[in-house]
């Protein structure tokens, strides 16, 4: 089995293709909210990312079969004046998982966020994906406080519609 992890070029034609066939892999899942990407999402998503440049996404090949994905997105730390990485999406497909892969992606996005000179990696889990959960604790991921009198942080939002 030939497993590769590699850094995902948005121009690539083929790797634009695997980043939303992976994304809608993961939109389909009820951990993914069980619906299909939009049309407009498709169509357009890696030429949008492409004009972030503070975005990156890694990409798992298993035996040349587009296996896994991480989006990403470079933030700052004010606490620590430093940057920081946050993982907004990984995904590993169906029939790949179990072979270690979100572990693979994590390392890949870690070792990048070393060289950017980032103080820490950060991603948003659902309390019900338990097994996410354990990939990213098995990782070394942890709830985050400031202070635990004050207690954990939650992630909220708040939808915006665009007219």
């Amino acid at each position: 089995m030939d497993i590769r992890i590699i850094l995902a070029d948005y121009l690539n034609e083929q790797q634009a293709k695997d980043i939303v066939f992976l994304l809608n892999c993961y939109a389909i899942d009820p951990t993914g909210g069980g619906t299909e990407l939009d049309e407009y999402v498709k169509n357009n998503l890696a030429a949008e990312l492409a004009k972030i440049p503070k975005a990156f996404s890694v990409l798992c090949y298993v035996d040349r079969k587009p296996a896994g994905l991480v989006n990403c997105f470079e933030g700052f730390s004010t606490f620590k004046c430093k940057p920081l990485i946050n993982i907004h999406d990984i995904i590993v497909a169906q029939e790949f998982r179990g072979l270690g892969i979100s572990q693979k992606l994590l390392k890949k996005v870690e070792q990048i966020a070393k060289e950017k000179g980032c103080c820490k990696l950060t991603l948003e889990v659902l309390e019900g994906n338990t097994n996410a959960q354990k990939a990213y604790i098995k990782f070394g991921f942890s709830g985050y406080e400031l202070n635990p009198v004050m207690g954990k942080a939650l992630f909220w939002e708040k939808p915006i519609s665009v007219k």
